[in-house]
């Protein structure tokens, strides 16, 4: 993984030592369980504890020459712990097959990676509730199509953003329990050599679950769903970046990034304060997603097993978690520190001449007893001088000039409609459905 884009905890988690860690524990927790089934001596599961507790370096040059001759990972680990271990290390794997070793590590791998990324998920939402509660009631224009649209809050933007993650956390919840599945059944899977009492011994001493039928792997439909839950909320991440990036653009600028003491924006153009750390979320955001499709085409292999799923999760366990990681702990930095601008926002808001607020003058000639078509031309034809005037002229004051309206409505009754509190009174029943 570019280390630009990584942070220590996650990367740990899938470095070349802390595999042959999992894999050690999977090999002895299966050994102490044949030894209490009596297949093999209950000394030989203890020698290898006994070196285990010494904490011994793992040496991974001498794993990796090993594997240069003999062209098999497995075989080259178990070759090196029994030179280190001795004699007893020969009743390691009795029974078992590679997978068991690789799909159960590859398990416990996304499990930890899922913790982490709940936790980073965690801190997003502490920030996005007080954020949303700071500005529940800033005003500002909610727009369809990139186009002014009628009055909404600042603070319902981010509590948008605080539901949507809130699912993509019960979806992450949902996708570790999942995939985090113990094998230890042998050759395609029919536990002929090993009795699946010992899968469930190290299934319960590695905190994972019993996978049910597991050929000879681990079914991939588990890898392909948590993988597709990475990709939706990287599309999350990019949603909320993109939302700020828009709202940063000079003719807009209701909130932008933090620009710190000594940033620098361009090496040409001093003036120039750039959504740097958003654009960056949505470039990560393609990379992650870009490992969904892999995943699902991992699901389909031949018969009970083969390895042409084994290459691609080398790459998209750890740069896929790798990269989350560092995205949503990105998107929390913007969001604590995002400037909001709200006397910019008001001004946007304002900035039309009162057209926002078109739809309520359209319901209330209705409900005077004017027919929704002629309404909806009565209102348009106001509205449409506004637009080309740019907001210069007031959609207000040409409605009560208008005496096709005024037939209906009293400028009373009009003013009315162009109170931008009515757009606002149901906040506190979105907030609650939100927050609680």
């Amino acid at each position: 993984m570019v280390p630009r884009y990584s942070r220590p905890d996650m990367t740990a988690i899938w470095e070349a030592e802390a595999r042959f860690r999992i894999w050690f524990e999977i090999e002895a927790h299966a050994t102490e369980a044949l030894a209490d089934l009596g297949v093999v001596p209950k000394k030989a599961a203890d020698a290898l504890w006994a070196w285990w507790a010494t904490n011994p370096a793992i040496d991974v040059a001498a794993i990796d020459a090993i594997e240069a001759v003999t062209k098999h990972d497995v075989i080259a680990f178990l070759t090196w712990v029994a030179e280190q271990v001795g004699d007893e290390a020969r009743f390691m794997h009795q029974g078992m097959t590679s997978s068991d070793v690789l799909d159960t590590c590859l398990a416990v791998q996304l499990a930890k990676a899922s913790d982490l990324l709940i936790a980073d998920i965690d801190a997003l939402l502490v920030v996005l509730e007080r954020r949303a509660r700071e500005h529940k009631l800033t005003p500002t224009i909610g727009r369809s199509h990139g186009i002014h649209a009628e009055p909404v809050t600042f603070g319902l933007k981010l509590a948008q953003a605080h539901a949507e993650f809130a699912r993509n956390r019960a979806r992450l919840v949902a996708a570790r329990a999942d995939v985090a599945t113990c094998a230890i059944s042998g050759a395609v899977g029919t536990f002929a050599n090993i009795d699946p009492r010992v899968e469930e011994h190290v299934a319960a001493k590695l905190g994972l679950s019993v996978e049910p039928v597991s050929t000879q792997v681990i079914p991939r439909d588990r890898h392909a769903m948590f993988f597709a839950t990475l990709g939706v909320i990287a599309s999350s991440i990019e949603r909320l970046a993109i939302e700020i990036r828009h709202l940063q653009r000079t003719e807009v600028l209701e909130a932008e990034e933090y620009f710190s003491p000594g940033q620098k924006g361009s090496s040409a153009m001093p003036h120039k304060r750039n959504p740097v750390l958003t654009e960056n979320l949505t470039g990560l955001a393609r990379m992650v997603r870009g490992y969904v499709t892999p995943a699902l085409e991992n699901v389909a292999l031949w018969h009970e097993r083969d390895i042409s799923h084994s290459s691609v999760e080398r790459y998209i366990g750890p740069d896929a978690t790798i990269t989350l990681d560092f995205a949503l702990a990105r998107l929390t930095g913007v969001m604590d520190k995002l400037v909001v601008y709200p006397a910019r926002m008001e001004k946007n808001l304002n900035k039309m001449g009162g057209l926002v607020h078109s739809q309520r003058v359209l319901l209330a000639l209705t409900q005077a007893g004017v027919s929704r078509e002629d309404s909806y031309r009565l209102v348009q034809r106001n509205a449409m001088k506004v637009w080309e005037s740019d907001g210069e002229l007031s959609l207000l004051e040409l409605l009560k000039a208008d005496s096709e309206v005024t037939a209906a409505l009293s400028p009373a009754e009009i003013e009315d409609k162009f109170d931008l509190e009515y757009h606002l009174k149901h906040v506190d029943t979105i907030f609650a459905r939100v927050f609680g």
